[in-house]
């Protein structure tokens, strides 16, 4: 996994959209899209290719490398979605 995706995320979609992996779930077709708090980057698909940090409108997607020590948490959350 290159990128994160942190608590701010609005569930807009850009970034489903702009992931040319579809590592990004849940899309609003899967199940348990309303239930969840914000959307996933999964590790194992992730191409690190920065399509979904470049249209964030709520600045929700990180590089790895420069995740603050705060938001660290959220590489295990990402994760954790996918297990």
């Amino acid at each position: 996994m290159d990128t994160v995706i942190i608590d701010t995320c609005t569930k807009d979609g850009y970034c489903i959209e702009a992931c040319p992996a579809g590592c990004i779930h849940p899309t609003k077709d899967e199940a348990g899209f309303a239930d969840v708090p914000q959307l996933y980057v999964n590790p194992e698909e992730c191409v690190a290719c920065g399509a979904c940090i470049a249209v964030c409108p709520a600045d929700s997607v990180h590089v790895l490398t420069q995740l603050p020590a705060a938001l660290q948490p959220f590489i295990e959350k990402n994760a954790a979605y996918f297990n």
